[in-house]
């Protein structure tokens, strides 16, 4: 397969917004401002989601909302999700549809209130983590994550290979991650775990690789006008895609390396 067309030095190029006369410094520093945006977005979503999470956990009046915690005569503690936390950890899937398949529909300043909205919910979501891991071991994988994404995140960025040959395998991985974790409710098996939690950190590193050299070249494609109501639009989705990728490559990696509450 070809590699992706640079569309900064043709003309004619598809979509509207053609960027076929622009001068390629201007539309490099374009690209560079736009990525920015993005990744500020994904930042913050990623620093409101830690925030509600720890308010969740850590004070009285907000954990009953979302957790029954009691403990029983041996002084086990037990934690049950209340009816609101299962409203918070199935929320996400439906902001999700409403902000793909209403894109078009939706104004910048909706889209964005989405996006804060559904990273609160995913905080109250991932809470449940302090109650299952230590809090060092969560400290300590998230900056792992953070680490591998930046790095995989810039050869994406950087690479002049077409990552697009391996959207279909990505596709492919996603899908039998799914499945074999249905499975295993059933069969409960740690190594089929194991496998899963493998495939899972392989298939969002990919899919951080491959999301960022595709949000890099609908960029340079479209030419999205700083500004725009379009612009906005498209940089708080393309965080939303990364957003996504680093908390699920998060918690792989937690139920890789995490130490559980009480196995220390």
């Amino acid at each position: 397969m070809a590699l992706q067309p640079d569309y900064r030095y043709q003309t004619g190029a598809p979509g509207w917004g053609r960027v076929a006369t622009a001068d390629a410094a201007a539309v490099d520093a374009g690209l560079r401002a736009y990525m920015l945006r993005v990744y500020n977005w994904m930042a913050s979503g990623l620093l409101l989601t830690g925030i509600v999470a720890m308010l969740v956990v850590s004070v009285p009046a907000i954990q009953e909302l979302f957790y029954t915690v009691a403990r029983t005569g041996s002084g086990r503690l037990v934690v049950q999700p209340t009816i609101l936390f299962w409203v918070a950890a199935l929320s996400p899937l439906a902001f999700i549809l409403v902000l793909s398949f209403g894109i078009n529909r939706l104004s910048k300043s909706t889209v964005q209130a989405l996006f804060w909205v559904f990273c609160a919910c995913m905080g109250a979501s991932l809470s449940n983590l302090a109650w299952r891991y230590t809090g060092a071991s969560i400290a300590s994988t998230f900056f792992v994550t953070a680490g591998m994404y930046a790095a995989v995140s810039l050869y994406g960025y950087t690479t002049k290979a077409d990552l697009t040959r391996m959207g279909s395998f990505l596709l492919m991985g996603l899908i039998g991650i799914m499945i074999a974790g249905i499975v295993n409710i059933f069969l409960a098996s740690s190594a089929l775990q194991f496998a899963i939690s493998i495939l899972g950190v392989l298939v969002f590193l990919g899919l951080t690789a491959f999301d960022t050299q595709r949000i890099k070249a609908d960029y340079i494609e479209y030419a999205y006008a700083a500004g725009t109501e379009e612009a906005g639009k498209r940089s708080v989705m393309d965080a939303l895609g990364l957003y996504l990728n680093f908390i699920n490559l998060f918690q792989f990696l937690l139920q890789l390396m995490g130490v559980r509450q009480g196995e220390e």
